[in-house]
């Protein structure tokens, strides 16, 4: 292995690390029945606007049959609406309601707020700044990552991963 390869390689798992534990501690505590995989689907609904039961199912990563009872709730919650495809009347099409737009919001205002506290007293001008260059950073691995399948991500150097 070179000195490159053990580097990212390196960097891979102290990111993958660090994030997880943050995105852990940045989770909202469950409340008015939300849990991680309803606040899951309800963060890629906000992101896409409105998608497909089967096209959100594949961008979570599981079965449809596993997320059928997960969409009842979040629409009779309030949540979530589902109207019919426009263009397939054999589909429906899940977006977020107006009330959970504004839950959603809510929730993630408050995170944020309490996020903000800890930059502004634990870090110094100058951490924050490389904070921001870093989220920079953050984002463009997101995006690159972004429909790469999870092997070609981690195997750099074998057929179908990453080189430098």
């Amino acid at each position: 292995m070179t000195q490159a390869t053990t580097n990212s390689a390196d960097c891979a798992a102290r990111l993958r690390g660090a994030v997880t534990t943050l995105s852990r501690r940045l989770r909202p505590a469950p409340q008015d029945g939300i849990s991680v995989a309803k606040l899951s689907v309800i963060g890629r609904l906000y992101r896409a606007s409105a998608m497909t039961p089967t096209e959100l199912a594949a961008r979570e990563g599981v079965k449809l049959q596993s997320l059928t009872r997960l969409f009842a709730e979040l629409e009779a919650d309030g949540w979530v609406n589902r109207k019919a495809h426009a263009s397939d009347g054999r589909q429906s099409l899940l977006s977020l309601t107006p009330t959970g737009r504004k839950r959603l919001a809510s929730t993630v205002r408050a995170g944020d707020v309490s996020l903000a506290k800890v930059i502004e007293t634990a870090l110094s001008e100058s951490e924050r700044g490389v904070l921001m260059r870093a989220c920079k950073v953050l984002e463009d691995i997101a995006e690159a990552l972004d429909g790469a399948s999870p092997i070609s991500v981690a195997a750099p150097g074998k057929p179908g991963g990453r080189r430098s």
